[in-house]
């Protein structure tokens, strides 16, 4: 008998801001010559695009959100890829979310999320995403930190297939703390919540993600936002994936904003793009 070929993965793929980089590195990343074994529902395109106002822009934005959550709710689709937005113009439109993240987890439930960013072998999962740097320290919780690493492992099992994930906890203040002469956050927050999950650290930014580079980890837990995001950035520019765990369903997205700058020049490099629609069709396999 001659085994079926598997079924191709289904993607609900949202262009994002309409006055944004989102539809060109988008069609780029879909006309790419080598080809992507999915098929794609694209959602939000719009005519005249660049003459929308914030609140207009924001609403195809998040509508385009909306309708791929329900599709993959539904089993409609296998995974959802998301296309840069404006946040202001999601407020403007009634979308009062810090981020995509955020509302994804609302129109999900109101379930538990962790934010992801990976590239090649780093993974770095943020535990505060979309806060001023002075809040994060009374945001920075044992249990939050928990939680996500939680979310985590259990992602990287079901998604990645890893039976035992190694994790790692960065450190909040410089050289985690030195003994509390920059800090005692280290030890009273994060030191118990890594005891707690069975993982490394917190150990200094400045080594965690060069031993995760290195294979040592298959995930680091970030404290707060920019330390995470330059990790990666730094890592593999361009070529950066956005990933919401704890959701009943894959979402991707590129680790870019919206580029108004460049919207329109044809200039966009599509390559994030390219590698969110990847770990969309693997991690959809894989499941």
């Amino acid at each position: 008998m001659v085994p079926r070929p598997a079924a191709r993965p289904r993607l609900a793929v949202t262009l994002g801001d309409p006055r944004g980089i989102g539809p060109e590195v988008v069609d780029k990343a879909l006309a790419a010559p080598s080809p992507l074994a999915a098929d794609v529902t694209l959602l939000g395109r719009t005519e005249h695009g660049a003459g929308l106002s914030a609140e207009q822009a924001g609403r195809v934005a998040g509508q385009a959100i909306e309708e791929a959550t329900r599709l993959a709710l539904a089993g409609t689709v296998d995974a959802i890829v998301t296309g840069p937005v404006h946040k202001q113009a999601l407020h403007a439109a009634g979308y009062r979310y810090p981020g995509v993240t955020e509302f994804l987890a609302h129109l999900a439930g109101d379930v538990p999320v962790a934010m992801m960013l990976t590239t090649g072998k780093l993974r770095v999962v943020l535990v505060t995403t979309h806060l001023a740097l002075r809040d994060v320290p009374g945001q920075l919780t044992t249990e939050r930190i928990v939680q996500a690493g939680r979310i985590t492992a259990d992602a990287l099992g079901r998604w990645w297939g890893m039976a035992a994930p190694r994790l790692a906890v960065c450190a909040l203040n410089p050289h985690a703390g030195e003994g509390g002469l920059f800090g005692d956050e280290d030890e009273r927050v994060l030191r118990p919540a890594a005891l707690a999950l069975g993982a490394a650290g917190p150990l200094p930014a400045d080594t965690v993600f060069v031993k995760a580079l290195r294979g040592d980890f298959d995930a680091v837990l970030a404290p707060y936002h920019d330390v995470g995001m330059t990790a990666v950035k730094v890592a593999g520019f361009g070529h950066g994936v956005n990933v919401t765990l704890g959701l009943p369903f894959i979402r991707t997205a590129p680790d870019h904003g919206t580029a108004f700058d460049i919207a329109g020049t044809g200039t966009a490099d599509a390559g994030s793009m390219r590698a969110a629609l990847e770990l969309a069709v693997r991690l959809a396999g894989r499941r």
